[in-house]
C-alpha cells in the first residue's frame, strides 16, 4: 500500500501523467502566417494557420468578457470594450491564477485577466454552418486552462467541426461567496462567477461563431472532470437554456458536494460562511470597506489563505458550483431526477480506474478503515455494500479505487443517462478501459483523464506508433464528431453504438476492442442509486429548513 501511495503522490503524478496530459500549448506568438481578419461583435481579429497546408485556422486568446479585475472581481462577466483596427489573436491568453496542480499539468502564464477563448476552424468562409464543439476544461474548479496542449483542436477541425476551448475563473476568484457580495448583487447572490463565465462564453459563441463558419444552432458542450460536472450543471441552469444542442459529460456528473449559498447541505457549511471565514483570515472583515479590502488582495494572497482543495479527497477549501436559486436553482441531481434538464442528445461515461490518481489523499487506512467508511455511508445496507465492494487479495487501495470509480463517476453517469428518458432525449453511455503502456503510468490503469488524448487525437508519438492506440483514438474522435453533427455517435465504418435506456442498459466499451455490452456493474449501481435517491428524498423533506443529516456518497 505504501509503495502505491508513493506512485500516486506529488511529483510522481506529474511524472507519470505528463506524457498523456501535457503542458500548455505555445505561449509565444505563433510563427505561422496570419489569417485574413474576421469581424466579431467587438472588432476585427486575425488568427494564424494551425497546419502547413493552411486548411485550419486558429484564433487564440479572443476576449469573451471584460477583464474581471479591480471592481469587476467577483462580479458576473461584463461586456468586452470594442477595439479599433485588427487585433492579433496569435497566442493564448493567460490562465486564471491557481495553485500548482497535483495532476502535473502546467497552465503556463497566469493572470486575473483570464477570460479568453480559442477557436479552430476548417471553414474558408462564414457560410459553412459547421457544427460547433465547446470544450470546458477540468481541474476541480481550482486548476486548468483551455490552452493545455492535450486540448489542441486541429484534429477536431480536420473532421469538419469548429472547436472552441475556454477559460473561466477558478478557486477563490471564480467561486468565492460572501454576504456583502450578495448584498451588492441585483440578484442577491454571489459565488458562481466561474460558472457564469462558462455561460457567457456560450453567449459569445451564439453571437459570433458564424463568423468562423460555425452554426450557432448546432453547438455541443463537452468537458471532463470539473468540466463534465459543469456540463451537467449547464444542462439544468435556466441561464444556459437554448445555448447548446448536445452535451457530452466525461467523468463527472450532477451528484456531489453541491454547496448552498446560505443553507447547510450535506453536512457542509454554506458557501457564504466559508467566504466570511476567508475574509477573517485575510484581515478584511473589520476594514471600513471589507469588499474593497478583499478586492485589494492579490490573487496569490487569496489562493494561499483559502488553500483551494484538489482532487476528491484533497484538504482545504472545496470551491465549486453553488446552489444560489438563480444560476443553479436547486440540487442538480434532483433537477435531473425530476426531468428539469435540457432535452438534448446526451453522452456520458467514465474510466475504469478513475480513483487511482486520488488515492494519495484517500482518508482510508487499512481494511478496518475501508469497512468503517462503507458502514458509515450505507448504514443498514452496509453488509450488501461490503459484498458488492469487497477487498480482494488484501488490496485495500484497489477496493478504494473501485468504490470511488463507481460511486463518484460511474453511477452518476448512468443516473444522468437514464434521466434523459424523462425528457424524451437519447442518451449514450461509454466505459473507457484502455490502459496506455506509457512506463509507470500503466500502473494507474485507465485513470482519471486518460481518455482525453484519445478524444482529441493528441497522443504522444510513442502511442501513435501503436495501431491499437491510434485506431482507438480515431474511433473515439469519430464518435464524438458524429454526435456533434447529428446527435448520434454512429457512422460508417464504426462499431454500432446503441442508445442507453433503463431497459437495455447498453453501453459502449472503449478499450483494446470497441464493442457494445450491457449490464455494467448493475448491482453496484443499483445500490448506489438507492443511496443517492435517499439523499435526494431527505433534501426534499429538508428544503426550506436546511439539511443537517444527509450523508453524501461522494467524498
Amino acid at each position: 500500500m505504501r509503495a502505491f501511495r508513493q506512485i500516486v503522490s506529488g511529483y510522481a503524478i506529474a511524472f507519470l501523467l505528463s506524457p498523456l496530459i501535457g503542458a500548455t500549448q505555445d505561449s509565444a506568438p505563433a510563427k505561422s502566417a496570419a489569417t485574413e481578419a474576421v469581424a466579431i461583435d467587438t472588432g476585427r481579429i486575425a488568427g494564424v494557420y494551425a497546419d502547413a497546408d493552411r486548411k485550419i485556422r486558429v484564433f487564440k486568446g479572443i476576449p469573451f468578457a471584460a477583464p474581471p479585475v479591480g471592481e469587476l472581481r467577483w462580479k458576473p462577466p461584463q461586456p468586452v470594450k470594442p477595439w479599433d483596427g485588427v487585433r492579433a489573436c496569435d497566442k493564448f491568453g493567460p490562465a486564471c491564477p491557481q495553485p500548482k496542480s497535483l495532476m502535473g499539468t502546467d497552465p503556463g502564464s497566469q493572470n486575473e485577466d483570464c477570460l479568453y477563448l480559442n477557436v479552430w476552424t476548417p471553414a474558408s468562409n462564414a457560410d459553412a454552418k459547421l457544427p460547433v464543439m465547446v470544450w470546458i476544461h477540468g481541474g476541480g474548479c481550482t486548476t486548468g486552462a483551455g490552452s493545455l496542449s492535450i486540448y489542441e483542436g486541429t484534429n477536431f477541425a480536420r473532421q469538419g467541426v469548429v472547436l472552441v476551448t475556454i477559460n473561466y475563473r477558478l478557486g477563490p476568484l471564480g467561486f468565492f461567496a460572501h454576504p456583502l457580495l450578495s448584498k451588492e448583487s441585483p440578484r442577491g447572490v454571489s459565488g458562481n462567477y466561474g460558472f457564469l463565465d462558462q455561460i457567457e462564453a456560450l453567449q459569445w459563441v451564439k453571437r459570433n461563431i458564424a463568423a468562423f463558419g460555425g452554426d450557432p444552432d448546432c453547438v455541443t458542450i463537452f468537458g471532463e472532470s470539473a468540466g463534465s460536472a459543469s456540463v451537467a450543471r449547464l444542462m439544468v441552469s435556466p441561464l444556459a437554456r437554448g445555448l447548446f444542442h448536445r452535451a457530452i459529460a466525461e467523468s463527472g456528473g450532477a451528484e456531489g458536494r453541491n454547496r448552498h449559498l446560505r443553507e447547510p447541505w450535506s453536512r457542509q457549511e454554506p458557501m457564504g460562511k466559508v467566504g466570511e471565514r476567508i475574509a477573517d483570515a485575510l484581515g478584511c472583515s473589520q476594514a471600513p470597506d471589507p469588499l474593497a479590502a478583499l478586492r485589494a488582495k492579490t490573487p496569490r494572497e487569496l489562493i494561499d489563505v483559502s488553500n483551494p482543495a484538489q482532487g476528491l479527497f484533497g484538504k482545504g477549501t472545496h470551491f465549486g458550483w453553488i446552489i444560489d436559486g438563480w444560476a443553479l436553482p436547486d440540487d442538480p441531481a434532483y433537477l435531473f431526477e425530476s426531468g428539469q434538464q435540457a432535452a438534448v442528445p446526451f453522452m456520458a461515461g467514465f474510466n475504469a480506474n478513475e480513483g487511482t490518481v486520488f488515492l494519495r489523499n484517500a482518508p482510508v487506512q487499512g481494511a478496518t478503515g475501508y469497512q468503517l467508511m462503507v458502514r458509515t455511508l450505507f448504514g443498514k445496507q452496509a453488509p450488501e455494500a461490503l459484498e458488492l465492494f469487497p477487498i480482494e487479495n488484501n488490496d485495500v487501495l484497489k477496493a478504494v479505487d473501485h468504490f470511488t470509480t463507481l460511486s463518484a463517476f460511474g453511477q452518476p453517469a448512468r443516473a444522468m443517462a437514464r434521466a434523459m428518458e424523462k425528457v424524451g432525449a437519447p442518451a449514450y453511455c461509454y466505459y473507457f478501459t484502455h490502459v496506455a503502456p506509457t512506463g509507470a503510468a500503466s500502473k494507474l490503469g485507465a485513470f482519471h483523464a486518460a481518455e482525453l488524448p484519445y478524444v482529441f487525437q493528441t497522443l504522444p508519438r510513442v502511442l501513435m506508433l501503436r495501431a491499437v492506440d491510434r485506431n482507438l483514438s480515431k474511433t473515439m474522435q469519430s464518435y464524438w464528431v458524429n454526435f456533434a453533427k447529428t446527435g448520434d455517435p454512429n457512422g460508417e465504418g464504426l462499431p454500432p453504438w446503441p442508445a442507453h435506456t433503463k431497459a437495455s442498459d447498453a453501453y459502449q466499451e472503449l478499450g483494446d476492442t470497441v464493442q457494445t455490452r450491457t449490464g455494467l456493474f448493475q448491482k453496484q449501481f443499483d445500490l448506489l442509486e438507492q443511496a443517492a435517491g435517499q439523499r435526494i428524498e431527505r433534501r426534499k423533506e429538508a428544503r426550506g429548513e436546511g439539511e443537517q443529516g444527509a450523508v453524501s456518497i461522494l467524498p
